[in-house]
């Protein structure tokens, strides 16, 4: 059935369903102009748009603003910090908004009349909108939750409670998963979107597949493969939107096309960790072209720990049962029975990171202010100097694509004959701040036939002068161990 949503009043602004008078574009929709979009939404292209890289001014200002880019390195010179894609550094403006809400505003939220509680709950309902703003989405579509492994986490302990007959979802898609149906994922995903759907599985009885990766571990979308792999029984699909191992992004087009073929078109969750800091992204349109839901973490997008998000459509946040049950997200309770608040206060039980949701606004404001599609530019020439250094070093094989199209600043690599762990070390004692290990994503290590690698990874703040401090020290790697 088709289902249009109409405004309800209540405390969080939730809405409900209720059948149109015409047919909505949900569905079978098909956007024009589609590849325009995918492009958009890959990056591909995005130097196009009329816009400069920053200056080496303004990104000299852009690292002032984040104070821990000035601690001296553990051999006492400068930092050279490489490591955002495991975690964003935090400006300023984040670090004394936290301060200030635990100083001014701390009370309990949506749950008390005083003033300081009054200043709790508007700073949790603005942090909602600016998140849900910043990546063009509505602020009902937008669920906190405590980081991105939760979000995907809520979706798929969801389903499951759906599939085992748990009451409370009330929206338009039919969520019972049973033996006959498919799961599908990729084995480029971060362990975060690939475990909760190998336990679905084992919960429904549902069986788990896998698209395949090309030789440099990008997803494989060749049309046949895909028209084999997304079928009639395929009822999630589950996929990143960039690699937190390659710095790949995917090709969304031909695999978004082939779930919108279905009749019954899969539950599409997308993982847009690694992008939500660096594209310019916009729910509207992926939702548009198929996707249902995608995560966010806080914490790589230059806001606090402790916080994240799951943005999906009203289709599929009304149609979820309570996977957290508690305070603040039941309507009426009695000895026997429970009834449910309408999404997102649904999924929201017991006391919200507060301080954290409001820092994470200001990371917000300021990644808009900054303008993602200069810093992207940065990030593409900063990524070219990356790859075309570390391919001069003899010893060191890269893992991922070898050039700069469709990928973001994020590079694994093997040093021949030393492990990760002792390449971060030496490193280190040059100032610099890589991630060693397999990055809690091992499928993908054993594609390239390893079991762990060093990442080095760009954030908006990356400079020149990091990516040389870099290189000059991955020089001593291998003669450090005389290899």
């Amino acid at each position: 059935a088709n289902w249009a949503i109409q405004p309800r009043r209540h405390r969080l602004g939730a809405y409900k369903f209720n059948r149109p008078a015409a047919a909505s574009s949900y569905g079978g929709h098909r956007p024009k102009k589609l590849r325009i979009l995918m492009t958009q939404l890959t990056g591909i292209g995005i130097a196009a748009h009329d816009t400069v890289a920053l200056s080496q001014s303004e990104l000299a200002a852009i690292v002032a603003d984040f104070p821990t880019l000035a601690t001296p390195a553990r051999d006492g010179g400068r930092l050279a910090y490489l490591d955002s894609a495991a975690t964003s550094q935090k400006p300023n403006c984040v670090i004394d908004t936290v301060t200030e809400f635990y100083e001014r505003s701390n009370g309990a939220a949506g749950r008390s009349t005083y003033e300081l509680a009054d200043r709790a709950t508007a700073a949790w309902d603005d942090a909602r909108a600016a998140v849900a703003s910043f990546v063009d989405a509505r602020p009902q579509q937008l669920v906190f939750t405590k980081n991105a492994t939760e979000a995907i986490n809520l979706v798929a302990l969801g389903i499951g409670n759906a599939s085992q007959g748990v009451a409370g979802g009330d929206g338009p898609l039919d969520l019972n998963l049973g033996a006959v149906d498919e799961i599908l994922v990729t084995p480029a995903e971060h362990h975060a979107n690939l475990v909760p759907w190998q336990i679905l599985a084992q919960r429904t009885g549902a069986k788990l597949r896998w698209l395949e990766l090309t030789p440099d571990g990008r997803i494989d979308t060749n049309p046949e493969l895909l028209a084999q792999a997304i079928n009639s029984r395929t009822r999630v699909v589950a996929l990143t939107h960039v690699s937190n191992v390659t710095g790949a992004i995917t090709d969304l087009e031909p695999i978004l096309a082939a779930v919108r073929a279905q009749e019954r078109k899969p539950v599409v969750v997308l993982d847009t960790c690694q992008s939500s800091a660096h594209l310019p992204l916009s729910f509207a349109q992926l939702a548009s072209a198929g996707v249902d839901a995608i995560c966010l973490s806080a914490h790589k997008m230059l806001g606090p720990t402790g916080i994240g998000a799951l943005v999906a459509t009203e289709e599929l946040l009304y149609s979820l049962p309570p996977v957290l049950s508690g305070g603040s997200m039941i309507e009426l309770v009695d000895m026997e029975r429970s009834t449910y608040m309408a999404p997102p206060a649904r999924f929201e039980a017991g006391t919200q990171p507060l301080a954290q949701a409001a820092g994470w606004h200001s990371a917000v404001d300021y990644l808009r202010e900054l303008d993602l599609s200069r810093s992207m530019l940065n990030e593409h020439e900063l990524t070219g100097q990356l790859l075309e250094g570390m391919n001069r070093v003899e010893g060191v094989r890269l893992l991922g694509p070898a050039n700069t199209t469709q990928r973001l600043g994020v590079v694994a690599f093997e040093v021949e004959g030393v492990h990760p762990h002792d390449v971060g070390q030496v490193l280190d004692a040059s100032g610099v701040a890589v991630r060693t290990g397999h990055h809690c994503a091992q499928p993908i290590h054993a594609h390239f036939g390893l079991r762990a690698s060093t990442r080095v990874s760009l954030g908006v703040y990356s400079t020149p002068a990091d990516v040389s401090q870099f290189l000059d020290a991955l020089q001593n790697v291998r003669k450090y161990f005389n290899r």
